[in-house]
């Protein structure tokens, strides 16, 4: 199986700026994963042409399972608001997705802790700003695998440090609750090390991911849960392929019996 997480920056492509449906179906065409994590992802936003990211990333897999959860109303960075009812849907949203090609037996989305004051960002132009941090949320899907079911989940946490750990160990605990074997992938905002010390599980791949064009850091993470981890397989290829949009380069996982 080929397990896969990429934090889309809504699609946007560094080299221009610009959100093209092509590029990130290219993109993801390329990562050839069973199951796919996406992060940063649009849907109905005026900055990315109102495309649905999720849909693209599934219909580019041919994948006919897949969910959007959204974390926020309105655009990151200008006005918004924490999601709250499927009443907000009919309004641009922005969260996190997981595509499988595999059927779902279930589904799971779970809120995790927010961060309650402003934190220091850098931004591009040397400054510092006190922003306000979205909401972070996980989802989790129990798939119907060639091996039997398991659950995989993805997430995107917070920037802040400290906060970021006690959402980890928050969606550890959420996923417990969960048949195994059981993964975890996203977007982490943190180093490998942190991420095993606080959880225990296994990283799948060590390999620095940000910033795309001449990456030095791992950010993104596939983690396997020891308990009832099964006959999986080994690791048997990792990738984090130079791909046409994002800040990030996608980690892909290919696990062999």
């Amino acid at each position: 199986m080929r397990l896969a997480t990429f934090n889309l920056l809504h699609g946007r492509s560094l080299s221009d700026n610009a959100v093209h449906a092509e590029r990130v179906a290219e993109a993801v065409a390329d990562l050839d994963a069973d199951v796919l994590g996406l992060q940063e992802v649009d849907r109905a936003q005026p900055r990315s042409g109102l495309l649905d990211l999720t849909a693209i990333a599934a219909e580019a897999l041919g994948a006919p399972a897949h969910r959007f959860a959204a974390a926020v109303v309105g655009t990151p960075g200008e006005t918004w608001q924490p999601w709250k009812s499927e009443a907000d849907n009919a309004n641009p949203l922005y969260g996190i997705a997981l595509v499988s090609r595999w059927p779902v037996l279930r589904w799971q989305i779970t809120q995790l802790p927010g961060v309650p004051v402003r934190s220091p960002v850098w931004v591009p132009e040397g400054k510092v700003l006190m922003l306000k941090d979205e909401p972070r949320i996980m989802i989790a899907a129990v798939v119907d695998a060639p091996n039997g079911p398991m659950t995989v989940a993805n997430t995107h946490l917070s920037f802040v440090p400290g906060w970021n750990l006690r959402q980890l160990r928050h969606a550890v605990r959420a996923l417990r609750t969960l048949p195994a074997p059981r993964i975890l992938m996203g977007d982490l905002n943190m180093p490998a090390g942190p991420v095993r010390a606080f959880t225990g599980w296994r990283n799948l791949a060590r390999r620095a991911t940000y910033p795309s064009p001449a990456p030095k850091a791992q950010l993104d993470h596939i983690l396997l849960d020891p308990r009832g981890a099964g006959s999986l397989g080994r690791v048997a290829q990792v990738r984090t392929p130079a791909v046409p949009v994002s800040d990030h380069r996608p980690l892909v996982v290919h696990l062999s019996s």
